[in-house]
């Protein structure tokens, strides 16, 4: 009898051995995933609500299976939302500790230097992975630049990344104004940056152009910027054509060909560099500049060497048949 009783604990511990292997192995052993896919966690979604969804998407093998173990084998970290990528053959053990993990599939979405925010507007919108509506955030606002952002994410969400990023920039930029910075206030930095943005697209020539406006402000001349006669006929978008004289004499309150100073606002949303132009300029004397034929400018501190440019600038175009 004892030699019986023996026995059958030695079998009850085999057993219990042969469960606890087969509750753990099935845990850890390869799932049934033939390819990588990806994954989206819902927010405030369930373990049993994933579980479900994975056993649907055939990347475990019994939901009900998953959440046992999950409860004894997975830990305590949450499972958090977002778009992940289970590789082929995944465990169940490997799956939860993706989701766990948090680290999900970013995508991107790119705010070009100069874009005005009309346009950001609408590249929001255009975004189907994104939800619910936005307006046209505040002209100057939103600073260039790639945003990664998840599927389902909101759209304001995302624009008040873009914002966050502009307003800590510019705070940092302040502090390291330098004595040539003529611009009072970081609205007005932000207005000059994005006039000095939009006249060029050269990162070098920046600082200059920028220094150049300097000292018509300074000197109370014209700022006599273009796109601040396009602003407010498009709101920034591209004028497609040249701009009309009687658009050149048009009175308001952005157009720099009709009043001294700056207008009320910015007409883009600069980049860095612009900032940081505006913000720590070169010393110059130059009052002009005027495109050069070779994609940048030409500046002069007279307005006779100012005219002699623009007459080589002219014959230039002229050559090219575009006069």
């Amino acid at each position: 009898m004892r030699r019986a009783g023996i026995v059958i604990l030695i079998v009850l511990a085999l057993g219990l051995a042969l469960l606890a292997y087969n509750f753990v192995g099935g845990w850890t052993r390869s799932g049934p995933l033939d390819h990588e896919i990806s994954f989206v966690v819902p927010d405030g979604a369930s373990v049993g609500s994933i579980a479900t969804k994975l056993e649907q998407e055939g990347a475990i093998g019994s939901a009900s299976a998953f959440r046992t173990r999950a409860r004894f084998l997975g830990g305590s970290a949450v499972i958090k939302a977002g778009e992940y990528t289970l590789p082929k053959g995944a465990s169940a053990a490997q799956i939860l500790s993706i989701l766990q993990g948090g680290k999900t599939i970013n995508y991107l979405l790119t705010v070009p230097e100069g874009m005005p925010s009309i346009l950001v507007q609408e590249r929001l919108m255009a975004n189907k992975d994104l939800t619910g509506d936005v307006a046209v955030p505040e002209e100057g606002s939103v600073m260039p630049d790639s945003y990664a952002y998840q599927k389902g994410e909101t759209r304001q969400a995302v624009l008040d990344r873009m914002q966050a990023a502009m307003k800590s920039f510019l705070a940092e930029q302040w502090e390291q104004r330098n004595g040539n910075a003529v611009v009072k206030t970081p609205a007005e930095a932000i207005t000059l940056a994005s006039i000095v943005e939009k006249e060029t697209s050269i990162p070098g020539e920046r600082p200059l152009v920028a220094g150049v406006y300097g000292n018509r402000l300074r000197t109370g001349m014209m700022l006599q910027a273009d796109p601040t006669i396009i602003y407010p006929i498009t709101k920034g978008k591209p004028l497609g054509r040249r701009i009309r004289k009687s658009e050149i004499a048009q009175v308001n309150d952005y157009n720099t060909y009709s009043m001294t100073g700056l207008p009320k606002g910015p007409i883009a949303n600069p980049g860095r560099t612009s900032i940081e132009a505006v913000l720590r300029p070169v010393p110059t004397k130059a009052l002009y500049f005027v495109a050069d034929g070779k994609g940048g400018h030409i500046f002069a501190d007279t307005l006779e060497q100012h005219n002699e440019n623009v007459r080589k600038w002219f014959e230039i175009r002229r050559q090219r048949g575009e006069m």
